[in-house]
């Protein structure tokens, strides 16, 4: 199914130093943003208690707050947990409690709440988890170029690394300037996203390795033109329907999902984005030629049986 049934004639290449522009000052915003606010990180990297309730009807959300404000309770945070009848109450750090007295504590100040468990994560636990996380994000972008130097060259390598790279750097940033908790979810979604704008990526290089077979006389910025341009259709189709679902995941699917749901809208912009403008102009930066992709007559004759 085609979004447009004729294929679009937009001068990407001829807008992409402005792209370069714009690209760089939203990352250069994204690391101010890290380096001045840092990430409000969650409960599964700074450790602390996590208490789970059930309700025989639907909890009063902010009432529960108000209570653990009034009894002194620090860096809580309270959400719906599946259903509204489920709460989950989160205490970063230490509160100079124990998980049983903890436990006993909310019993005390909700009676009509039953508490279902109660689990610790110590601090180390949580540097672990982030030392993880960091390494998921290095061995997946520094997989991602081996695999397209191997299959395509290793300018388009180079390029596609820079998009992804540019694609969690931004997302990162939103996190800090809003103060969005950045939890495990988050992190997943990140690394979610990365596939995604890599599976755009790939689908707009191949179009280019074609391309360069048919326009002889073609230069390298009006191949990778083309190529955009006959791949923009397929690309808003997907990012378009995409986009739709993990909406409604962000404004029904509560409060436990919502750190996950906005990394991923926000991936989702940012990554169609880069696969047209970071990879593809970059690309064309660095010196791509035809010669870069298909073999030379020497070499198509030397392969012949």
């Amino acid at each position: 199914m085609e979004f447009f049934k004729h294929n679009t004639q937009i001068d990407f290449m001829g807008r992409s130093h402005w792209a370069a522009i714009v690209s760089i000052l939203m990352c250069g915003a994204a690391i101010v943003a890290l380096l001045v606010y840092g990430l409000n990180w969650g409960l599964e990297f700074t450790g602390g208690t996590e208490i789970q309730m059930n309700f025989s009807a639907p909890a009063d959300i902010p009432q529960i707050r108000d209570l653990m404000t009034q009894s002194g309770f620090k860096d809580v945070s309270v959400q719906t947990y599946g259903t509204e009848k489920t709460v989950l109450i989160r205490f970063a750090g230490n509160q100079d409690f124990t998980e049983t007295s903890l436990g006993d504590e909310m019993v005390r100040l909700i009676p009509k709440g039953v508490v279902q468990s109660v689990n610790y994560i110590g601090p180390q636990v949580g540097k672990e988890l982030a030392t993880n996380g960091a390494l998921a994000l290095f061995v997946a972008m520094l997989g991602t170029a081996i695999y397209i130097a191997l299959r395509f060259e290793y300018r388009f390598a180079i390029s596609a690394a820079a998009a992804l790279l540019h694609d969690p750097i931004v997302i990162l940033g939103v996190f800090a300037y809003t103060r969005m908790e950045f939890d495990l979810v988050s992190l997943a979604a990140i690394l979610t996203i990365i596939g995604y704008s890599l599976n755009d990526t790939i689908v707009v290089f191949d179009r280019v390795r074609e391309n360069f077979r048919r326009m002889h006389k073609a230069t390298a910025a009006e191949v990778v033109n083309v190529s955009i341009n006959q791949t923009l259709s397929r690309t808003i189709m997907t990012s378009g329907l995409t986009l739709l679902a993990v909406l409604a995941l962000f404004f029904l699917g509560g409060e436990a999902l919502r750190g996950f749901s906005a990394a991923f809208i926000i991936g989702i912009i940012i990554g169609t984005y880069s696969s047209i403008y970071v990879a593809g102009s970059l690309a064309v930066k660095l010196g791509l030629s035809r010669k870069d992709l298909l073999p030379t007559p020497r070499e198509v004759l030397d392969d012949r049986p």
